[in-house]
């Protein structure tokens, strides 16, 4: 095979892979496709004879994965915006190919390929760890551990959040490379960790839940403590940016929305709910501002008899903030907030504004909202509610500081309206279903055009509802035992970021070393004049190298 052949080949592979973790995503969902990708990632890496050519490699697996996974980005702003972030983005995959060169010299010596996969996947990890974290605040949305949810590495999240998942999935994968090399015990062990113990995960009870995802308050005869939720879609008027301007047409519908459940309860067709949820946005004309809407929520809520979360706008002596807000039934109107503490660059703020108004018009159209400093719970009908708006979820920290604040529920109020029918809605509710085996948590998720959804503790999706179509969905959730053995939070909720720094500190920590040790190696051939000796990596299904060196000195012979 030429130099140009096996280049074009080997990007046709990398190609393919970037095309196997988009459809880990929902709504593709084939979550399988992540392993045999991380596989045949690293087997195209090996087979590269230059650090150039597997940075080139990585950089396109990054960026096909994202031209495909972000379409959503451009679709009322513009092709430019979606291809824009895509190449950002795959930037960081080539920075994984960099490190990844540094570790081919470990992975072809064939010594210890057990720490080697170790570190490789650490490497994952910490790439992940700094695209999700810089600049502006990192963009967490194309995590490989979302495209787990509803597999068997999923429930690691629960032991350490998603980069345990992350690390999971690529350990997996090698090990399936380690396998192929005919290497058992090397390969299968990483695989039956990663996959067994997730499987062993998820089939164990977590304590203060029961296996029917409902938690105990008394003894064996006690009735589960539940929570009856309803979450609304009210719909929007029209697609676009420019629904904004049609805000009192879009608080109508969801005060309608709640009419009509208050008069199903009234009739007996639907139970009395404790709580209601209304999504992002449900009340852009601001209650705090506007008597007209105050009292068309104030209505709502007393009709329905419940307390209600609405999304609407709010402004403090920092600037204006997107909010929710509790809003009581009994005539006392508005009770606790969160304020959305993680924002949209380019989108809910706008960085560099005078200068990029220069190169789009659509700068202007960008928010100019300030974060809060809550810890994300509410209280609501005696139920501390843990809040994460919309791109919050994809944010580890945010349903985090609600559940250790103590967080009973969470609830994702979202607006998905500008994005109309693409994929976004889909993966924003993997995420909250990965973030409810997270926290071993019931998610309510309600956005103003859809999906939203009733997610049980083991993130199974009770109920949802169709895009750009007004629904109410109504269950009872369970709540968490507070005297159950154990307590009542997860192991990811209590060790917080600890595990994803010390796996990205192992790897970047081994792709320095394994650098270091490669640097130090040209300059002593270049001192000696003699070429670098390199182990090349086995062929694969070939015998071990020792036998074919011992074969060929027979031959010699």
């Amino acid at each position: 095979m030429t130099a140009l052949r096996r280049v074009l080949a080997h990007t046709l592979v990398a190609a393919g892979v970037g095309l196997a973790v988009f459809a880990t995503y929902q709504p593709t969902g084939m979550w399988w496709a992540g392993v045999p990708g991380v596989a045949l990632l690293m087997w195209v890496v090996l087979r590269s004879r230059s650090v150039r050519g597997v940075v080139w490699l990585t950089w396109v697996q990054g960026l096909v994965t994202y031209l495909l996974l972000l379409p959503w980005i451009g679709e009322f702003v513009g092709a430019s915006a979606w291809i824009a972030l895509a190449v950002v983005e795959s930037l960081y995959s080539a920075v994984l190919g960099l490190g990844l060169a540094a570790l081919v010299p470990w992975w072809r010596s064939g010594r210890r390929r057990g720490p080697v996969v170790v570190v490789t996947a650490a490497w994952f990890v910490a790439v992940e760890w700094f695209r999700s974290t810089w600049p502006f605040g990192g963009f967490p949305w194309g995590r490989m551990a979302w495209g787990q949810v509803g597999g068997p590495i999923a429930p690691w999240v629960s032991v350490a959040g998603a980069a345990l998942v992350t690390f999971m999935l690529v350990v997996a994968g090698l090990g399936v490379l380690t396998l192929v090399e005919r290497r058992w015990v090397a390969g299968g062990v990483p695989v039956v960790v990663a996959l067994g113990g997730g499987l062993l995960l998820g089939a164990v009870a977590v304590p203060g839940v029961n296996s029917t995802g409902t938690g105990d308050s008394g003894g064996d005869d006690a009735a589960p403590r539940t929570v009856n939720v309803a979450a609304i879609q009210g719909n929007v008027p029209q697609l676009g940016l420019d629904f904004a301007q049609q805000r009192r047409a879009v608080l109508d519908n969801h005060v309608r929305r709640t009419r009509e459940l208050a008069d199903r309860v009234r009739a007996g067709e639907a139970p009395q709910p404790d709580i209601v949820i209304w999504p992002e946005n449900s009340s852009d004309v601001s209650p705090f501002s506007d008597p007209t809407a105050a009292a068309l929520i104030d209505g709502a809520a007393a009709d329905v008899g419940a307390p209600i979360l609405v999304g609407t706008l709010s402004r403090d002596d920092v600037g204006p903030k997107n909010t929710m807000v509790v809003w009581n039934p009994d005539g006392t109107g508005p009770a606790d907030t969160h304020s959305k503490r993680y924002l949209q660059p380019f989108g809910e703020y706008m960085p560099f504004r005078d200068l990029l108004r220069k190169v789009s018009p659509y700068v202007d159209r960008a928010g100019n909202f300030t974060p809060g400093d809550d810890d994300g719970v509410v209280g609501m009908a005696g139920v501390d509610v843990g809040v994460a708006t919309c791109y919050e979820v994809a944010f580890d920290g945010a349903f985090r500081d609600a559940v250790t604040a103590g967080a009973q529920l969470l609830a994702v109020p979202t607006n998905n309206a500008t994005f109309g029918f693409t994929d976004m809605t889909y993966q924003q509710l993997a995420m909250s279903r990965m973030r409810a085996v997270e926290y071993d948590r019931a998610v309510v998720v309600a956005a103003t055009s859809g999906v939203s959804a009733i997610v049980e503790p083991d993130g199974t999706v009770a109920q949802r509802s169709e895009i750009f179509r007004g629904a109410v969905l109504q269950a009872d959730l369970p709540l968490p035992d507070p005297g159950a053995p154990g307590g009542t939070v997860t192991l990811s909720a209590r060790v917080g970021p600890g595990v994803e720094y010390a796996l990205a500190a192992l790897g970047l920590g081994a792709v320095v070393v394994a650098g270091a040790a490669g640097v130090s190696s040209r300059r002593a051939s270049a001192r000696t004049g003699r070429p670098r000796r390199t182990a090349r990596p086995a062929r694969t299904g070939s015998r071990p190298a020792r036998a074919r060196r011992t074969a060929g000195a027979r031959n010699n012979d």
